[in-house]
């Protein structure tokens, strides 16, 4: 009990994080929260600026979270807590107050509800309840309620969230560029363009004070405000990082600005105390690498908005409004309204008209419609809906009206569960990242000694003559061109690539993913299943429809046809397997016309997983199963039952022995057809290279008869979980990489064992959660676009590690001066600024490119018509 209560504590909350430059930054924030007592787990994505962390609620507070990453150097901002609690926002006009005890101890009154927040400030009532209990629109009623009318209320508007953080930020980076540029034009002019027109120039040479000019002191005004007004940030960070002994790109920027900026002013400042000093400046450098930044920083931004579309998509499929019907005891339709559909309710009716959005997760009470449900499971076919049938959030009704009773809403709703998939998917570390994560803790404390000895190299070059005069540029002496060297290459080398090179494709892969019907639930599930040479498949439900239906029935001894199945569906009444729910129905067919028919009673059911059940009704044994659990009891099998299973097997169908008192008096045929397209998904995977096999407890001869119909050569027939998960772990370890592909509680061990589990979208929630990618349309062929994904995902990041390393290894030397004793080249910090960021960009760009992933061209020729079996 105490671990349950333990669990139930366990809250997630999700953090926007500014001021992140690279994966040093990361390790920070990671350490920070760490050390903070009740934190479970903090995951740091710098793609996208976020904190995932799991924490204890009753031993800290999300606000004891965001003051850790404050007290980091790091701006921390909320964007969600609460994973599993479902909350409501209002807004309260009227008198409001932290002590409003009337409307508190009203709402609390209200069964369900768990906590109420007041904050006079914004007008806003935060309320934490259980949707099973109670809602939105009961806390608006008692809310307006309260004597003498003094409140009214409505859901507050939506202005938090990643979305429109983003947004914000990126709004913020186009402003500080457009004014940094608007300061920098003119310093950039009167430097490099305006100096070769004379009459311009003669002005700018003007004297102020002494040797200062015009147009030195001109661009020390200018630079100024860009480089501690618009630059501010950068020193921010730098500072933060500092205090926390780090380094970090705002420590390079800074390093290198700052050197630029303050040389120049000591020229400024000789120059007007000298006569004869002429003052030689760099203020074009520091400020036009302060733009480069940050229009580097606006486009990366511009870029992270992009890959975060496929989450913004989903959050959007959700219709604003609702039609909420009255309906009274004999089902009639009292009167309907058009409310927000924040306020949905569980067990409200709402009523769906063609070509609207559903509005909430629900089951079909009246009516009938072809519902698209592409947007959430990747299905291009619409799905027949009719009453009793289950719908989902967001998803598009077609063609007729349909009375949806609401079952699921807020964070339980498929929609809500999918984004918060996709979210935590993006938040994960791969593997590979710890590469680039070990390569940045070292490699800012390299670049500022190695930038630092190339300005001792050139200077002491200078110093000594051991390069002709002639080298030095007319405008600058040999300590300024060493100065230029050495910020070039502290602002070049900077570690953000590598560490945006595996997260970004991680995020944008994941994105990809979910649009075409593929969850993957994490980065390493995502690059692990580049590895995958194995595939382990389940049978029924898996490469089967998964809806068994009974084709035959033979009777040994003189039992009529419908007390026989009445004594069998009583045994199998308990059992989740698909075989008993097809036994179950089978009987209801026959009883058709009885409808006041009560089955009996069955007793002691004991359920023996991959062989059977076994129960007492009407005071006799009785067992259904295979042959297994007839040998097990002591049963005999007659040589003629024994050819009706053959027979069977045959056939591919599955032969269910029943006894009755400890003899076996029939055999139930039960045939699960095979999925369309399986045999060319088996075949596709063996181009690939991936070897299939069937570990099923079904008997042998049904197992090997659907073995040969796809085309798998090696099979595991009556094997139990604990079997099919020493199967997995065989095949591991003879040097395979394990996919388990399952969609029953009894896959669920043999997916979580299993070096990747892919769990059937259709299948059992405990198989789910067991497994790291879910393939939510079941379609077979998607195990070949999981796979496909994640080779073409890896090979990207590959590249972005080859593209990020192999820039700076090129570069900086280039930045450092090694063509410019042969070839006059060298790159000037304004422009080393740019490449800097162009590289960090060019990164960000590469993932972006996944989006136009598209699925082999092998799967078109497909067909994946769904078998339905009424």
């Amino acid at each position: 009990m105490l671990g349950e209560e333990r669990n139930e504590s366990l809250q997630t909350c999700r953090i926007h994080v500014k001021g992140m430059t690279c994966t040093t930054c990361v390790a920070t924030i990671e350490s920070a929260l760490q050390v903070v007592q009740g934190v479970k787990k903090a995951q740091v994505a710098l793609a996208i600026e976020e904190v995932e962390a799991k924490y204890d609620s009753k031993v800290c507070t999300h606000n004891q979270l965001l003051k850790a990453i404050d007290d980091a150097g790091f701006e921390a901002i909320l964007i969600s807590t609460g994973e599993d609690q479902n909350k409501v926002e209002l807004k309260v006009e009227g008198l409001l107050t932290y002590q409003s005890t009337s409307l508190i101890s009203s709402i609390q009154s209200l069964c369900g509800v768990e906590s109420v927040n007041i904050d006079p400030v914004l007008n806003k009532v935060s309320i934490s309840y259980k949707p099973d209990q109670t809602g939105p629109r009961d806390f608006i009623r008692v809310i307006e309620s309260i004597e003498p009318r003094q409140f009214k209320a409505t859901i507050f508007p939506d202005g938090s969230g990643s979305k429109i953080l983003r947004e914000k930020e990126t709004k913020q980076y186009h402003r500080s560029f457009l004014w940094s540029l608007f300061f920098t034009i003119p310093i950039f002019l009167s430097s490099m363009v305006l100096v070769y027109i004379p009459c311009v120039k003669y002005r700018l040479d003007a004297k102020v004070l002494n040797r200062l000019s015009v147009g030195v002191l001109l661009r020390w005004i200018l630079c100024s405000i860009v480089q501690f007004v618009i630059g501010h940030q950068f020193y921010l960070g730098s500072f933060k990082a500092i205090r926390r002994a780090s380094a970090n790109m705002d420590v390079l920027i800074m390093l290198g600005t700052n050197a630029a900026y303050f040389y120049s002013l000591y020229s400024l400042v000789r120059a007007a105390t000298s006569e004869n000093f002429m003052a030689m400046d760099f203020f074009e450098t520091s400020s036009m690498l302060i733009t480069f930044i940050l229009l580097g920083k606006y486009l990366k931004a511009l870029a992270r908005g992009k890959m975060s579309e496929a989450i913004a998509k989903l959050m959007d499929l959700s219709p604003k409004t609702a039609v909420l019907l009255t309906i009274d005891g004999e089902g009639n339709e009292i009167d309907e309204q058009e409310i927000d559909s924040r306020l949905i309710q569980n067990n409200d009716i709402i009523k769906v008209m063609p070509g609207a959005k559903i509005a909430a997760d629900g089951l079909v009470v009246w009516g009938q419609s072809h519902v698209n449900e592409s947007m959430i499971t990747g299905e291009a076919r619409p799905v027949m809906k009719r009453k009793g049938n289950m719908v989902i959030g967001g998803t598009l009704n077609s063609n007729g009206v349909l009375r949806v009773q609401v079952t699921r809403i807020g964070s339980e709703s498929s929609l809500s569960q999918i984004v918060r998939l996709v979210e935590s998917a993006q938040m994960a570390k791969a593997p590979v990242q710890k590469l680039a994560d070990r390569i940045s803790e070292y490699f800012v404390p390299v670049v500022i000694v190695l930038s630092l000895s190339t300005w001792l190299a050139w200077f002491l070059a200078g110093r000594f003559n051991w390069y002709p005069k002639s080298w030095i540029p007319s405008s600058m002496d040999s300590f300024e061109l060493a100065l230029q060297f050495g910020i070039s290459v502290m602002v070049i080398a900077c570690p953000c690539a590598l560490g945006l090179a595996t997260p970004t494709a991680v995020m944008v892969a994941t994105g990809v993913g979910a649009s075409q019907g593929v969850l993957i639930k994490g980065a390493e599930a995502l690059e692990t299943a580049h590895k995958v040479n194995c595939i382990v498949f389940d049978k029924t439900g898996t490469l089967t429809i998964g809806k068994p239906v009974v084709v035959n029935t033979k009777l040994l001894q003189s039992i009529a046809v419908h007390d026989f199945y009445d004594l069998v569906a009583a045994a199998e009444t308990n059992s989740e397997h698909p075989i008993a729910k097809a036994i179950v129905e089978h009987s209801k067919k026959i009883r058709v016309d009885e409808e006041k028919h009560v089955r009996p009673e069955a007793r002691d059911f004991v359920s023996i997983t991959g062989h059977g059940v076994k129960a007492t009704i009407e005071n006799k044994e009785i067992i259904v199963g295979n042959r297994s659990i007839m040998l097990d009891h002591k049963i005999q099998v007659p040589d003629n039952v024994e050819d009706l299973l053959l027979e069977a097997e045959a056939r591919a169908e599955t032969g269910i022995l029943v006894s009755i008192s400890g003899q076996v008096v029939g055999v139930v045929s039960i045939s699960d057809p095979v999925k369309p397209g399986t045999r060319n998904v088996i075949s596709i995977l063996k181009s690939m290279n991936i070897r299939s096999i069937m570990v099923t407890g079904d008997n042998w001869g049904t197992a090997n008869s659907i073995a040969k119909q796809v085309g798998i050569e090696t099979v595991v027939a009556e094997a139990k979980p604990d079997q099919k998960v020493g199967k997995v772990k065989e095949l591991q370890a003879n040097g395979s990489t394990v996919a388990m592909v399952g969609d029953g509680i009894n896959d669920s061990p043999a997916l979580a064992a299993a070096d990747i589990g892919m769990a059937i979208g259709a299948g059992t929630d405990i198989a789910i959660e067991a497994a790291g990618i879910v393939l939510m349309k079941s379609n077979l062929e998607d195990v070949v676009i999981a796979i496909d994904l994640s080779r073409k995902t890896f090979t990207r990041i590959c590249l972005n590690y080859i593209w990020a390393l192999a820039y700076n290894l090129f570069s900086i030397p280039i930045a450092a001066g090694i063509l410019f004793p042969t070839t006059r080249i060298r790159l000037p910090p304004w422009l080393a600024g740019a490449a800097m960021a162009a590289s960090s960009l060019s990164v960000v760009v590469s993932s972006l490119l996944l989006k136009n992933y598209t699925r082999p061209r092998s799967l078109n020729s497909i067909d994946v018509n769904e078998v339905k079996i009424e």
